[in-house]
């Protein structure tokens, strides 16, 4: 069974998980192909699609999304983007995404948006990275707005003075995380 553009996008807006499946299937080939004669891995392959199927569906469901072209487009765009970011990371590509997209057509809104979500996939890592206590503090207080006594008592800390100078520290390493993640 296959879906038009249209009937996908308001598949997904409709949470219509049998419309999702179905276009997550219509289109992992390609970019499983892309990835592996791209230097991927199988595991790489399925990593970079789902980002990119979770970038769409946000998209969608902020109703954010203005296609000057396919579905499979876009999301082969946003695909692309990302594994050629991945590279650079690894060292494996050399050149820069920007002189890349002379050759192969990429929509602005996904350049705009693709910093903003590759920003965000960094801070992903970095976060799966810090390790705990330091992830727990940190969506504590910044996720789901714990006061520091509350924090002191959950974490066992003896004050909250010293519970505000723990989260101090595991921001630290957190932004170092993301900084070395990012800069690469």
């Amino acid at each position: 069974m296959t879906y038009s553009d249209n009937e996908i996008i308001e598949g997904i807006r409709q949470h219509d998980k049998a419309v999702l499946q179905v276009f997550y299937k219509m289109h992992f080939g390609s970019i499983h192909h892309f990835i592996i004669q791209n230097g991927g891995d199988e595991q790489e392959a399925k990593d970079v699609y789902q980002d990119a199927v979770i970038v769409l569906y946000e998209k969608i469901k902020g109703n954010n999304l203005q296609l000057s072209s396919s579905l499979k487009t876009f999301l082969y765009s946003i695909c692309r983007n990302l594994w050629l970011k991945q590279l650079e990371r690894k060292e494996k590509f050399t050149g820069k995404i920007e002189e890349q997209e002379e050759f192969i057509h990429v929509e602005e809104e996904v350049r705009d948006w693709d910093a903003e979500k590759i920003q965000y996939l960094y801070m992903k890592d970095a976060m799966a990275k810090l390790g705990e206590p330091c992830k727990s503090l940190i969506t504590d207080f910044y996720i789901n707005d714990l006061n520091m006594q509350t924090m002191t008592e959950k974490f066992g800390y003896t004050n909250a003075d010293n519970t505000k100078n723990q989260k101090y520290k595991c921001m630290n390493r957190l932004k170092r995380y993301f900084f070395e993640l990012y800069k690469k």
